[in-house]
């Protein structure tokens, strides 16, 4: 190639090739031609692959910001999505925790993975101690066989369980399976459904129990009224001696019979009491005097420790006598021969109270029995109503007072009344 077209040659590679650009001519011979045709060719094709490479990454270019437009959109996307799942699980997690039932999540293994608030108080209620979530074996094992029942069955089980100072609560588990293996336990707090079922169980007692007080008012009462007066036509006609004692032995049975008439047919309608100074002192004696028959009759010692002689309190006289006939009668149905019976009679410490009491060393009252024995319509012995403690509770609270008793089973029991000396009212006390 001469020296000549080396600028020619030159300018062309400054230049891209165009098939309209005309090609140059070098004053070369046919050797040198042919090599100059063969570098031209050679430079044409690299210009077209150049050319084509440069369209290939402006093309590539576009794509690339294609997909990072979609990237961006997508991403986008998803963060407005995850946003949402965040927010429907903080309100879900709202709805749960203010969920009037408690609601548990066990996984297959039986570990507590998940509860609300409300599944935890009554959880901590059912232990009677704070538990951790995970730690179903922290709990008692009758609530862990609650939670068992329930998972095994599709029926609500219920169960009572003792809470804090003996007091019973009522727990109810239902099981609501899910996939995946695990168990959703609702657990409810049905205290109060079990207060109203007591509460209608207690009415519907009471209504039997009137129903039986309208058959004594009909049936007993006016026989029972006869039966006194001839009793007392023949402690009047001159009889002595033995005949006599029967005559009282029968008076004293009648007029209990009719006290436990009257416990029956006073219980649902109670008059408020005619108050009036009453001797404490003598009301014991003539207790004591009213029953010396039947105990005696019964091989039975009643004794009295009267320390309340000319001691005044503002009464209905008739009241304090049905609850000491009440008392002392239960007593002497308890107390086997050979026992003994005690009326007593002090005032307290602070002189402002008094108390009565009747005591005996009779089987006394087991431990199930003694917190329910002022229950109405609650009796041991088969066949009572059951009547006379809640009516003499409910005699003793109408004059501002309170009963109790203690009892050792196997060696008898003690009634105690107190009463205020000071009245709250003395509307009706009589001069």
């Amino acid at each position: 190639m001469s020296m000549t077209s080396l600028p020619m040659l030159a300018s062309c590679l400054e230049q891209p090739a165009a098939a309209s650009s005309p090609l140059p001519r070098f004053p070369i011979g046919n050797s040198a031609g042919e090599d100059e045709q063969f570098l031209l060719r050679a430079f044409r094709s690299f210009s077209e692959a150049a050319g084509s490479l440069e369209r290939s990454y402006a093309r590539l270019r576009e794509e690339v910001e294609r997909l990072r437009l979609e990237l961006e959109i997508s991403n986008r996307d998803l963060a407005h999505s995850l946003e949402e799942n965040r927010n429907m699980r903080e309100h879900l997690d709202r709805i749960l925790e203010g969920l009037p039932c408690g609601v548990l999540v066990v996984s297959g293994s039986g570990r507590i993975t998940r509860a609300n608030p409300e599944a935890m108080r009554l959880l901590e209620v059912s232990s009677g101690c704070a538990i951790r979530v995970s730690d179903f074996s922290a709990l008692p094992a009758a609530v862990q066989k609650l939670l068992e029942c329930a998972r095994r069955s599709e029926r609500e089980q219920e169960l009572s369980v003792a809470g804090d100072g003996g007091s019973l609560h009522w727990l109810a588990a239902r099981h609501a399976p899910i996939a995946g293996g695990d168990s959703v336990l609702i657990l409810r707090d049905i205290d109060e459904r079990k207060r109203l079922e007591e509460t209608q169980a207690r009415l519907r007692r009471e209504q039997a129990l009137a129903e039986v007080s309208a058959v004594l008012a009909h049936e007993i009462r006016n026989p029972l009224g006869s039966l006194e007066l001839f009793a007392g036509l023949l402690a009047e006609s001159g009889l002595d001696g033995e005949p006599l004692q029967w005559v009282g032995h029968m008076q004293a049975g009648l007029r209990t019979l009719a006290a436990t008439v009257n416990n029956v047919l006073h219980f649902h309608s109670l008059p408020e009491p005619e108050r009036a100074p009453v001797d404490l002192g003598e009301l014991l004696e003539w207790a004591r005097n009213f029953f010396l028959p039947l105990a005696g009759q019964s091989h039975i010692v009643l004794s009295l420790q009267n320390h309340v002689s000319g001691v005044l309190l503002a009464a209905d006289r008739h009241r304090l006598e049905q609850v000491l006939l009440n008392l002392v009668l239960n007593s002497v149905r308890a107390v086997p021969a050979g026992g003994w019976i005690e009326l007593g009679g002090n005032l307290l410490a602070d002189g402002k109270s008094v108390a009565l009491s009747v005591a005996d060393n009779g089987p006394g009252i087991s431990a199930e029995n003694l917190a329910r024995v002022f229950e109405p319509g609650f009796s041991t012995r088969a066949g009572s109503p059951g009547l006379g403690l809640a009516v003499c509770r409910k005699i003793v609270e109408q004059h501002g007072g309170t009963i109790r008793t203690v009892s050792d089973p196997g060696w008898g029991a003690k009634f105690t009344l107190i009463f205020p000396l000071a009245a709250p009212s003395t509307e009706g006390i009589a001069s």
